[in-house]
């Protein structure tokens, strides 16, 4: 159902927010704040406005912007906040309407190592499914489609001396947090907190690697993150040095299979609303970490294009840019887009998957590839 919505085109830091501009129209966004306004309303008197507004710039500014998030459900809208897009960027075809740039930011050209913080309590079977996921994108040899064969559309992006991005995804160093040190429910804020936690240990700290290190918090499936299962699935950003010391660029995941499998794991698990769909039998038989999969490596190819926010991105907000990824949600194999993930692949076991890693099987979302402009996955029939 469309909504009448008053909108504020804000810029600025996360301390500060400067109006520029204000329209209506009827659309929703998960990556814009809202004030939704009754029609009649807008025929208010000018005091009144000035007041709504005032209210709301208050809001804006007593909260940190929203990080970069993901939602993986095909038949929700993509987290745009540029309304020129709509539905278009969710069809594998190519679009005109997609102008993904380069704003001269770096990107990851050397060798990428991700430092992982297992975040609560983890088994080792789940560690060792997501381990074997980022090994595997450098794993050329691996069957096809493959995951080196996903993240070659990754490394069609250049930085402003034409290199490449890195063929070499390594995992690196390792923190287990099972103690839960921020408690079980994380703001964005302390987020970062646990990053710092993490770097700053008097034992084993992690290692700081600003240029090609990417930190990966991942939180198990009793941890609550701000915005988790109601926005966002996960989403990346960078470290402020104010709380964490450096600049780091980060990527955090939640494991959903307790509270929201059929949002973020999907389509391992089908919200309840949606009845009579029966969820796909998952290819390494944990719903929740093989829903993580997707969310990590879309959030990876995101943090590898756009670290800090400033390299790759389409739409005209660099707070809520839309990214590599954001521009394929929901398309998984040829003729995706809708609420149709694309032809999939089957196992002889009966789970689905699109693509090969090391020893095992993964599903993954498709990425934008600025070369041909359309969502392209090593599995595509043409």
């Amino acid at each position: 159902m469309n909504q009448t919505h008053l909108i504020l085109h804000f810029c600025g830091s996360f301390s500060k927010v400067n109006i520029i501009s204000l329209s209506i129209y009827a659309h929703r966004h998960q990556k814009t704040q809202l004030l939704s306004v009754k029609p009649h309303l807008l025929k208010m008197h000018r005091p009144s406005l000035l007041l709504t507004l005032l209210t709301l710039l208050t809001l804006l500014t007593a909260a940190p912007l929203p990080a970069i998030g993901y939602r993986p459900l095909p038949h929700l809208k993509p987290n745009s906040s540029d309304t020129r897009f709509g539905d278009s960027k969710k069809y594998e075809g190519s679009s005109e309407f997609v102008h993904l740039r380069y704003h001269m930011g770096p990107v990851l050209t050397g060798g990428i190592t991700v430092h992982t913080i297992w975040y609560g309590k983890w088994q080792k079977s789940q560690k060792k499914i997501i381990r074997e996921f980022i090994g595997s994108f450098s794993a050329v040899n691996a069957k096809h489609p493959s995951v080196a064969g996903w993240w070659d559309t990754v490394r069609l992006y250049t930085d402003q001396t034409g290199a490449n991005i890195s063929r070499t995804v390594r995992l690196g160093e390792e923190k287990n947090d099972r103690f839960y040190s921020h408690r079980k429910s994380l703001t964005r804020l302390s987020i970062q907190s646990v990053i710092k936690s993490a770097v700053t240990a008097k034992t084993k700290p992690l290692p700081i690697n600003p240029s090609n290190g990417l930190y990966l918090l991942l939180t198990s499936d009793d941890v609550y993150v701000e915005d988790f299962c109601g926005q966002v699935c996960g989403f990346h950003y960078f470290t402020f040095p104010s709380i964490v010391g450096y600049t780091l660029p980060f990527a955090w995941v939640g494991n959903s299979a307790k509270l929201c499998p059929g949002i973020c794991a999907y389509p391992f698990a089908v919200p309840e609303y949606m009845q009579g769909l029966k969820p796909l039998k998952s290819p390494n038989g944990d719903v929740g970490v093989d829903g993580m999969i997707s969310v990590i490596g879309h959030e990876v190819a995101e943090l590898a294009t756009n670290p800090l926010v400033n390299a790759w991105y389409a739409g005209q907000d660099p707070v809520a840019p839309v990214e590599i990824a954001d521009l394929c949600e929901g398309i998984y194999g040829t003729g995706g887009g809708g609420s149709y993930m694309g032809q999939l692949l089957n196992g002889k076991d009966g789970a689905t998957y699109n693509m090969n890693g090391i020893r095992r099987r993964y599903l993954v979302q498709w990425l934008w590839n600025h070369v041909v402009s359309y969502c392209t996955g090593p599995n595509a029939l043409d």
